[in-house]
């Protein structure tokens, strides 16, 4: 059975790297026959300083579905066309946002030195901060700040691509068309409703609503939905993930 794992605010928490709890539980899950597979918004540069070394070949998904790692190596990616591009420029400029987007490694950052999205930037020091025009591709846009951020979303949906706003925080978060979790776990060949999904906010709703069983933990409206249980986000959050593991692995 394939376990699918959203990070931040589901097994790994404040931007800290996985506990030794939480990875002794997914090592199991393999002892144990099963396939792991990492879900994030994060691009694949900024999943790995969470995870321990030895994780770093296990099959990843970053930037919401854009960007496949199998075995250390990125083996797909996607990107906004280039009217799209042009047309995010021009709005970003337009509404005078700031931003961190994402190409398939390097980034642009234009948000403030003090943000806490720099807390999970690049952490390790594994790219470069480059300026905008110099991405050959770019696969994700984090819109930070705007003037008037409802008119920039609604300009921005006009250009088909997939908008999240990832939950107490008031930001844009900006994908190409049709790029999302479930996507990507098709482009690997995993089966619908033969995997089982972990995770916290609306990025995770397509994941969930083609799993064969679904956590959610803690909560959120939207993905609430699609969720066959949930697990309270508390002290004891990490201990009742790992029960939680323990259990769906003897019954699947």
């Amino acid at each position: 059975m394939d376990f699918v794992f959203d990070l931040d605010g589901t097994i790994c928490f404040k931007g800290k790297p996985l506990t030794d709890k939480i990875v002794s539980g997914l090592e199991r899950l393999r002892l144990e026959g099963h396939h792991v597979i990492f879900a994030s918004a994060r691009p694949i540069r900024d999943m790995l300083p969470v995870l321990p070394r030895h994780m770093h070949n296990y099959t990843m998904i970053g930037g919401n579905g854009s960007l496949i790692s199998q075995n250390g190596e990125l083996k797909h990616s996607t990107a906004f066309s280039e009217r799209q591009t042009a047309a995010i420029q021009a709005l970003l400029l337009e509404h005078a946002a700031t931003y961190l987007i994402d190409g398939q490694w390097d980034y642009s950052y234009t948000g403030a030195d003090d943000h806490p999205i720099l807390n999970n930037l690049d952490p390790a020091r594994l790219a470069n901060k480059i300026p905008l025009d110099d991405h050959p591709f770019i696969v994700k846009v984090l819109i930070l700040s705007a003037i008037d951020l409802e008119k920039l979303a609604e300009k921005l949906s006009a250009l088909d691509v997939v908008i999240h706003r990832h939950a107490n925080e008031n930001m844009l978060d900006i994908s190409p068309k049709d790029i999302h979790k479930w996507k990507a776990l098709r482009t690997l060949s995993v089966p619908e409703g033969a995997y089982i999904a972990f995770g916290n906010d609306a990025n995770d709703i397509t994941m969930f609503a083609n799993a064969a069983h679904s956590v959610m933990i803690g909560h959120h409206d939207e993905l609430a939905k699609y969720a066959a249980e949930c697990i309270p986000l508390d002290e004891s959050v990490e201990d009742r993930i790992v029960a939680k593991l323990e259990q769906l692995s003897k019954e699947r």
